[in-house]
Protein backbone atom coordinates (compact mmCIF):
# COMPACT_ATOMS: atom_id res chain seq x y z
CA UNK A 1 0.00 0.00 0.00
CA UNK A 2 1.01 3.80 -0.65
CA UNK A 3 1.88 5.66 1.79
CA UNK A 4 0.15 8.59 2.42
CA UNK A 5 1.23 12.64 1.93
CA UNK A 6 1.26 13.32 6.07
CA UNK A 7 0.64 16.62 7.17
CA UNK A 8 1.98 17.28 11.27
CA UNK A 9 -0.19 19.68 12.70
CA UNK A 10 -2.62 20.69 15.44
CA UNK A 11 -5.94 22.33 14.92
CA UNK A 12 -5.41 25.32 17.25
CA UNK A 13 -1.66 25.86 15.35
CA UNK A 14 -1.58 29.37 13.56
CA UNK A 15 0.90 27.56 10.94
CA UNK A 16 -0.71 24.43 10.09
CA UNK A 17 -4.24 26.02 9.21
CA UNK A 18 -2.66 27.21 5.72
CA UNK A 19 -1.12 24.31 5.16
CA UNK A 20 -4.38 22.16 5.76
CA UNK A 21 -6.38 24.80 3.79
CA UNK A 22 -4.31 24.68 0.95
CA UNK A 23 -4.19 20.85 0.40
CA UNK A 24 -7.80 20.45 0.75
CA UNK A 25 -8.12 23.02 -2.06
CA UNK A 26 -5.52 20.96 -4.43
CA UNK A 27 -7.62 17.46 -3.63
CA UNK A 28 -4.46 16.33 -2.43
CA UNK A 29 -5.05 13.12 0.00
CA UNK A 30 -3.25 13.37 3.20
CA UNK A 31 -3.37 12.32 6.76
CA UNK A 32 -3.30 14.74 9.18
CA UNK A 33 -1.28 13.64 12.56
CA UNK A 34 -0.30 15.15 15.92
CA UNK A 35 3.45 15.70 16.51
CA UNK A 36 2.59 13.50 19.20
CA UNK A 37 2.46 10.67 16.81
CA UNK A 38 5.92 8.44 17.44
CA UNK A 39 7.19 9.05 13.97
CA UNK A 40 7.24 12.48 14.03
CA UNK A 41 9.49 12.25 16.94
CA UNK A 42 11.67 9.14 15.66
CA UNK A 43 11.83 10.16 11.79
CA UNK A 44 11.08 13.76 11.37
CA UNK A 45 12.53 15.44 14.23
CA UNK A 46 15.88 14.18 13.69
CA UNK A 47 15.77 15.12 9.90
CA UNK A 48 14.51 18.90 10.73
CA UNK A 49 16.77 19.46 13.54
CA UNK A 50 13.90 20.73 16.22
CA UNK A 51 10.15 20.23 16.85
CA UNK A 52 7.78 22.65 14.75
CA UNK A 53 4.82 22.42 12.82
CA UNK A 54 3.27 22.02 9.87
CA UNK A 55 5.73 19.26 8.86
CA UNK A 56 4.57 17.85 5.35
CA UNK A 57 5.79 13.76 4.85
CA UNK A 58 5.59 12.41 0.61
CA UNK A 59 4.96 9.15 -0.53
CA UNK A 60 8.33 9.10 -1.97
CA UNK A 61 9.76 10.13 1.51
CA UNK A 62 10.61 13.94 1.37
CA UNK A 63 9.77 16.14 4.19
CA UNK A 64 9.10 19.82 3.82
CA UNK A 65 8.40 22.33 6.52
CA UNK A 66 6.93 25.03 7.26
CA UNK A 67 3.02 26.36 5.55
CA UNK A 68 4.70 28.66 2.76
CA UNK A 69 7.10 25.52 1.70
CA UNK A 70 4.19 23.11 1.70
CA UNK A 71 2.58 25.44 -1.05
CA UNK A 72 5.30 26.07 -3.22
CA UNK A 73 6.44 22.26 -2.82
CA UNK A 74 2.74 21.16 -4.79
CA UNK A 75 2.94 23.93 -6.80
CA UNK A 76 5.75 23.09 -8.69
CA UNK A 77 4.55 19.39 -8.86
CA UNK A 78 1.42 21.18 -10.73
CA UNK A 79 -1.54 22.67 -8.36
CA UNK A 80 -5.08 22.40 -9.06
CA UNK A 81 -6.09 25.61 -8.28
CA UNK A 82 -2.84 27.84 -7.90
CA UNK A 83 -2.49 30.39 -4.94
CA UNK A 84 -0.59 32.76 -7.15
CA UNK A 85 -2.54 35.40 -9.40
CA UNK A 86 -1.40 35.46 -13.02
CA UNK A 87 -1.24 39.20 -12.89
CA UNK A 88 1.46 41.44 -11.38
CA UNK A 89 -0.41 43.84 -9.12
CA UNK A 90 -2.20 40.94 -7.64
CA UNK A 91 0.47 38.79 -6.91
CA UNK A 92 2.44 41.46 -4.89
CA UNK A 93 -0.77 42.01 -3.31
CA UNK A 94 -0.84 38.05 -2.78
CA UNK A 95 2.42 38.31 -1.13
CA UNK A 96 1.79 41.55 1.13
CA UNK A 97 -1.35 39.73 2.43
CA UNK A 98 0.59 36.60 3.15
CA UNK A 99 3.47 38.63 5.05
CA UNK A 100 0.83 40.26 7.30
CA UNK A 101 -1.00 37.14 8.15
CA UNK A 102 2.38 35.50 8.91
CA UNK A 103 3.52 38.29 11.13
CA UNK A 104 1.68 41.54 11.23
CA UNK A 105 -1.75 40.25 13.13
CA UNK A 106 0.67 38.21 16.02
CA UNK A 107 0.15 40.84 18.16
CA UNK A 108 -3.84 40.23 17.68
CA UNK A 109 -3.81 36.56 17.86
CA UNK A 110 -1.63 35.97 20.84
CA UNK A 111 -3.66 38.73 22.83
CA UNK A 112 -7.23 37.61 22.05
CA UNK A 113 -5.90 33.68 22.79
CA UNK A 114 -3.64 34.46 26.17
CA UNK A 115 -4.99 37.47 27.66
CA UNK A 116 -8.48 35.92 27.58
CA UNK A 117 -7.47 32.69 28.61
CA UNK A 118 -9.47 32.69 31.70
CA UNK A 119 -12.49 32.92 29.56
CA UNK A 120 -11.98 30.37 27.67
CA UNK A 121 -9.70 28.18 29.58
CA UNK A 122 -11.63 24.69 28.55
CA UNK A 123 -11.53 25.58 25.47
CA UNK A 124 -7.47 26.34 25.19
CA UNK A 125 -6.95 23.55 27.88
CA UNK A 126 -8.67 20.68 25.42
CA UNK A 127 -6.72 21.87 22.44
CA UNK A 128 -3.55 21.82 23.95
CA UNK A 129 -3.83 18.46 26.08
CA UNK A 130 -4.30 16.91 22.46
CA UNK A 131 -1.08 18.36 21.30
CA UNK A 132 1.18 18.57 24.09
CA UNK A 133 3.17 15.10 25.67
CA UNK A 134 0.78 13.86 28.90
CA UNK A 135 0.47 16.48 31.88
CA UNK A 136 2.67 18.79 29.74
CA UNK A 137 -0.27 20.96 28.35
CA UNK A 138 -0.42 23.54 31.74
CA UNK A 139 3.62 24.55 30.46
CA UNK A 140 3.21 24.73 26.99
CA UNK A 141 0.62 27.28 27.36
CA UNK A 142 2.62 28.96 30.33
CA UNK A 143 5.13 29.00 27.87
CA UNK A 144 3.09 31.03 24.92
CA UNK A 145 1.73 32.88 27.03
CA UNK A 146 5.49 34.33 28.39
CA UNK A 147 5.19 35.46 24.63
CA UNK A 148 3.36 38.08 25.31
CA UNK A 149 5.49 41.35 25.97
CA UNK A 150 7.60 40.24 23.27
CA UNK A 151 4.79 40.64 21.11
CA UNK A 152 3.84 44.02 22.30
CA UNK A 153 1.24 43.04 24.21
CA UNK A 154 0.90 45.34 27.50
CA UNK A 155 -1.82 47.05 29.78
CA UNK A 156 -1.09 50.40 27.83
CA UNK A 157 -1.09 48.53 24.64
CA UNK A 158 -4.42 46.30 25.00
CA UNK A 159 -7.12 49.10 24.28
CA UNK A 160 -5.26 49.85 21.47
CA UNK A 161 -4.56 46.48 19.55
CA UNK A 162 -8.47 45.70 19.98
CA UNK A 163 -9.21 48.81 18.75
CA UNK A 164 -7.12 48.39 15.66
CA UNK A 165 -8.45 44.18 15.56
CA UNK A 166 -11.81 46.10 15.30
CA UNK A 167 -11.16 48.40 12.51
CA UNK A 168 -9.09 45.49 10.26
CA UNK A 169 -12.12 43.52 10.74
CA UNK A 170 -14.32 46.12 9.28
CA UNK A 171 -12.03 46.79 6.34
CA UNK A 172 -11.78 43.03 5.60
CA UNK A 173 -15.73 42.91 6.13
CA UNK A 174 -16.35 45.19 3.67
CA UNK A 175 -14.55 43.43 1.01
CA UNK A 176 -15.72 39.75 1.70
CA UNK A 177 -18.98 41.23 1.21
CA UNK A 178 -18.22 41.75 -2.27
CA UNK A 179 -15.16 38.91 -3.14
CA UNK A 180 -15.76 35.30 -2.26
CA UNK A 181 -11.67 35.57 -1.54
CA UNK A 182 -9.38 38.72 -1.71
CA UNK A 183 -8.61 38.62 -5.12
CA UNK A 184 -11.56 37.84 -6.71
CA UNK A 185 -13.30 34.18 -6.95
CA UNK A 186 -10.44 31.93 -6.11
CA UNK A 187 -7.95 31.70 -2.84
CA UNK A 188 -4.48 33.00 -2.93
CA UNK A 189 -1.67 33.22 -1.02
CA UNK A 190 -2.63 36.50 0.63
CA UNK A 191 -5.97 34.26 1.36
CA UNK A 192 -3.57 31.11 3.29
CA UNK A 193 -1.60 34.00 4.82
CA UNK A 194 -4.58 35.80 6.50
CA UNK A 195 -5.94 32.64 7.37
CA UNK A 196 -3.74 31.13 9.86
CA UNK A 197 -3.99 33.75 12.43
CA UNK A 198 -7.65 34.18 11.71
CA UNK A 199 -8.84 31.09 11.72
CA UNK A 200 -6.53 28.96 14.08
CA UNK A 201 -6.71 31.89 17.17
CA UNK A 202 -9.33 34.54 16.10
CA UNK A 203 -11.90 32.89 14.43
CA UNK A 204 -11.88 29.29 16.70
CA UNK A 205 -11.09 30.22 20.56
CA UNK A 206 -14.23 31.35 21.90
CA UNK A 207 -13.43 35.29 22.83
CA UNK A 208 -12.52 36.32 18.94
CA UNK A 209 -14.66 34.47 17.48
CA UNK A 210 -17.61 35.61 18.77
CA UNK A 211 -16.04 38.87 18.26
CA UNK A 212 -15.83 37.90 14.36
CA UNK A 213 -19.27 36.11 14.28
CA UNK A 214 -21.14 39.23 15.57
CA UNK A 215 -18.83 42.19 13.68
CA UNK A 216 -18.09 40.76 10.53
CA UNK A 217 -19.79 37.46 9.15
CA UNK A 218 -18.72 37.94 5.90
CA UNK A 219 -15.08 37.15 7.53
CA UNK A 220 -16.26 34.26 9.23
CA UNK A 221 -17.81 33.15 6.07
CA UNK A 222 -14.61 33.56 4.11
CA UNK A 223 -13.02 30.85 7.04
CA UNK A 224 -15.77 28.31 6.27
CA UNK A 225 -14.50 28.88 2.74
CA UNK A 226 -11.27 28.26 2.87
CA UNK A 227 -11.76 24.96 4.75
CA UNK A 228 -13.99 23.55 2.42
CA UNK A 229 -12.45 21.26 -0.43
CA UNK A 230 -13.94 22.95 -3.15
CA UNK A 231 -14.70 27.29 -3.50
CA UNK A 232 -17.78 27.14 -1.32
CA UNK A 233 -19.22 30.05 -3.11
CA UNK A 234 -23.03 29.05 -3.12
CA UNK A 235 -24.18 32.86 -2.23
CA UNK A 236 -21.39 34.27 -4.84
CA UNK A 237 -22.19 32.28 -7.35
CA UNK A 238 -21.35 35.01 -10.14
CA UNK A 239 -17.49 35.06 -8.86
CA UNK A 240 -15.62 33.60 -11.47
CA UNK A 241 -11.70 33.31 -11.23
CA UNK A 242 -8.88 36.25 -10.34
CA UNK A 243 -10.51 40.14 -10.04
CA UNK A 244 -10.32 40.99 -14.02
CA UNK A 245 -7.40 43.09 -15.46
CA UNK A 246 -5.47 42.98 -12.75
CA UNK A 247 -7.81 44.72 -10.61
CA UNK A 248 -7.53 46.59 -7.34
CA UNK A 249 -10.32 47.21 -5.49
CA UNK A 250 -10.91 50.43 -3.14
CA UNK A 251 -11.92 48.08 -0.10
CA UNK A 252 -8.14 46.02 -1.02
CA UNK A 253 -6.32 49.27 -0.61
CA UNK A 254 -8.32 50.55 2.27
CA UNK A 255 -7.53 46.92 3.67
CA UNK A 256 -3.65 47.27 2.89
CA UNK A 257 -3.79 51.03 5.27
CA UNK A 258 -5.22 49.31 7.64
CA UNK A 259 -2.24 46.68 7.55
CA UNK A 260 0.18 49.65 7.54
CA UNK A 261 -1.62 51.45 10.87
CA UNK A 262 -1.27 47.98 12.61
CA UNK A 263 2.61 47.07 11.53
CA UNK A 264 4.23 49.89 10.17
CA UNK A 265 5.91 51.05 12.30
CA UNK A 266 7.35 47.68 13.94
CA UNK A 267 8.12 46.08 10.32
CA UNK A 268 10.78 49.20 10.05
CA UNK A 269 12.24 49.09 13.22
CA UNK A 270 12.61 45.55 12.61
CA UNK A 271 14.07 45.71 9.57
CA UNK A 272 16.43 47.96 11.04
CA UNK A 273 17.64 45.86 14.14
CA UNK A 274 18.04 42.92 11.96
CA UNK A 275 20.35 45.20 9.44
CA UNK A 276 22.70 46.52 12.03
CA UNK A 277 22.72 43.18 13.34
CA UNK A 278 23.64 41.03 10.50
CA UNK A 279 26.15 43.87 9.95
CA UNK A 280 27.81 43.65 13.41
CA UNK A 281 27.56 39.75 13.32
CA UNK A 282 29.40 39.66 9.83
CA UNK A 283 28.05 36.39 9.66
CA UNK A 284 29.61 33.54 6.71
CA UNK A 285 27.29 32.47 4.47
CA UNK A 286 25.17 29.32 5.36
CA UNK A 287 25.75 30.53 9.25
CA UNK A 288 22.38 29.58 11.16
CA UNK A 289 20.96 32.77 12.27
CA UNK A 290 20.79 31.40 16.12
CA UNK A 291 22.77 29.56 18.08
CA UNK A 292 20.00 26.91 18.48
CA UNK A 293 17.43 25.83 15.28
CA UNK A 294 14.60 26.12 17.93
CA UNK A 295 15.77 29.90 18.88
CA UNK A 296 13.52 32.10 17.20
CA UNK A 297 13.98 35.35 18.69
CA UNK A 298 17.25 37.16 18.42
CA UNK A 299 16.99 40.51 20.40
CA UNK A 300 14.42 43.16 21.31
CA UNK A 301 13.90 46.08 19.36
CA UNK A 302 12.75 49.33 20.54
CA UNK A 303 9.53 51.13 18.78
CA UNK A 304 6.59 52.35 18.57
CA UNK A 305 2.69 50.79 18.34
CA UNK A 306 -0.11 53.15 16.82
CA UNK A 307 1.85 56.04 18.57
CA UNK A 308 2.76 53.97 22.32
CA UNK A 309 6.30 53.60 23.01
CA UNK A 310 6.69 49.46 22.25
CA UNK A 311 9.94 46.76 22.64
CA UNK A 312 9.58 43.99 20.02
CA UNK A 313 11.30 40.65 20.00
CA UNK A 314 12.69 40.14 16.72
CA UNK A 315 12.58 37.19 14.61
CA UNK A 316 15.05 36.68 11.49
CA UNK A 317 11.76 34.43 9.86
CA UNK A 318 10.56 37.80 9.25
CA UNK A 319 12.99 38.77 7.38
CA UNK A 320 12.55 35.71 5.04
CA UNK A 321 9.13 36.28 4.62
CA UNK A 322 10.00 40.04 3.77
CA UNK A 323 11.81 38.71 1.03
CA UNK A 324 9.26 37.44 -0.63
CA UNK A 325 7.14 40.03 -0.66
CA UNK A 326 9.81 42.25 -1.79
CA UNK A 327 10.93 39.54 -4.96
CA UNK A 328 7.36 40.44 -5.86
CA UNK A 329 7.47 43.97 -5.73
CA UNK A 330 10.55 44.20 -7.65
CA UNK A 331 9.30 42.05 -10.22
CA UNK A 332 6.56 45.11 -11.17
CA UNK A 333 8.06 47.53 -13.73
CA UNK A 334 6.48 50.89 -15.18
CA UNK A 335 2.96 51.89 -13.70
CA UNK A 336 2.89 48.93 -11.76
CA UNK A 337 5.57 49.74 -9.75
CA UNK A 338 5.16 53.25 -9.35
CA UNK A 339 1.05 52.50 -8.39
CA UNK A 340 2.83 49.67 -5.57
CA UNK A 341 5.06 52.60 -4.26
CA UNK A 342 2.37 54.84 -3.64
CA UNK A 343 0.48 52.18 -1.70
CA UNK A 344 3.65 51.43 0.64
CA UNK A 345 4.21 54.81 1.19
CA UNK A 346 0.70 55.91 2.16
CA UNK A 347 0.12 53.03 4.26
CA UNK A 348 3.36 53.36 6.23
CA UNK A 349 5.06 50.38 4.65
CA UNK A 350 7.51 51.97 2.91
CA UNK A 351 10.15 50.16 4.56
CA UNK A 352 9.98 47.57 1.89
CA UNK A 353 11.77 47.67 -0.95
CA UNK A 354 14.36 49.80 0.79
CA UNK A 355 17.81 48.16 0.19
CA UNK A 356 19.13 45.55 2.92
CA UNK A 357 22.59 43.73 3.40
CA UNK A 358 21.07 41.04 5.33
CA UNK A 359 19.28 38.02 3.80
CA UNK A 360 17.91 34.68 5.37
CA UNK A 361 17.27 31.91 3.27
CA UNK A 362 15.98 28.49 4.75
CA UNK A 363 18.77 25.63 4.00
CA UNK A 364 18.23 21.64 5.56
CA UNK A 365 14.79 22.83 7.26
CA UNK A 366 16.62 25.86 9.28
CA UNK A 367 17.23 29.60 8.65
CA UNK A 368 20.81 30.60 7.91
CA UNK A 369 22.29 33.71 6.51
CA UNK A 370 22.98 34.44 3.17
CA UNK A 371 25.25 36.15 1.01
CA UNK A 372 25.44 36.51 -2.42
Amino acid sequence: MTRPHILYGLPHSLYTGPARAYLRKQGLAFVERSPRDPEFAGQVMPAIGRSIIPVLTTPSGEIIQDSIDIIDHVERAGARLSAYPDTPRQTFLAHLFQLFGSQGLLRAAMHYRWTYYDQQAAFLDHAFAAGAPAGAAQNVMRRMQSYLPGLGVRDETIPLIERGYGDLLAALDAHLSVHPYLLGGRPSLGDYGLFGPLFAHLGRDPVPSDIMKRQAPAVFRWIERLHAPDLDIPDMPDANGWIAQDGVPATLEALVAEMGAEMGAELADKLAWLEDHFNQLAPADGEPVSAKPHQRTLGVAPSRYRGVPDQVGVQPYLLYMVQRTEAALNALAGADRAWADGLLASSGLGALGQPRQARVERRHHIEVWARP
